[in-house]
């Protein structure tokens, strides 16, 4: 009896994995990840700012799109883990909008505009829920905003693609 209650309780732990929580949602309810798909774009800025975008699945399998001021230019299959996907995911989700969220020139949260920042797009869509969707231009109100922006610039260390990034100077 002792046996099954530990095999019981090693399966539900096992589980709580498979479910992620946001708790910008109404009563913070669990989603399901095992069908959302989170796409990463990044923008230009004033200098040599890496341009590129990724989408992973909860299954690991993504794809890395170059487009300026990275290692690889074009597109590239890759397979993460999906314990990597499932980090990438917990560092964007404290800022995941319920819907969507434009933090941009004239948009709430955006008082003060400093110019020649970059910027990230983030969708998240799959699981059953309504897509969330966050644009964040990271010269809106610096300061306020900069523990999120460091978030969001970060995020993707968590992911295989660094080498096709590259060297270049990252969004912070």
């Amino acid at each position: 009896m002792r046996k099954e209650i530990v095999g019981v309780m090693l399966a539900a732990v096992g589980l709580a994995g498979c479910v992620v929580v946001d708790a910008s949602r109404d009563g913070g309810k669990p989603v399901a990840a095992e069908s959302e798909t989170i796409r990463y774009e990044t923008g230009a800025c004033f200098g040599a700012c890496p341009v590129y975008t990724v989408t992973i699945a909860p299954d690991g399998k993504g794809t890395f799109e170059g487009q300026r001021f990275t290692a690889v230019t074009g597109t590239r299959s890759f397979q993460a883990s999906p314990e990597a996907y499932h980090l990438f995911a917990a560092k964007l989700a404290p800022y995941r909008p319920q819907g969507e969220r434009q933090l941009r020139a004239g948009q709430p949260g955006c008082a003060r505009l400093a110019t020649d920042q970059p910027s990230v797009d983030v969708r998240w869509t799959g699981s059953g829920a309504a897509p969330s969707h966050l644009n964040a231009y990271f010269g809106c109100d610096m300061e306020q905003n900069a523990a999120m922006f460091r978030a969001l610039a970060d995020a993707p260390r968590a992911l295989p693609i660094g080498g096709f990034i590259g060297g270049g100077a990252r969004p912070t």
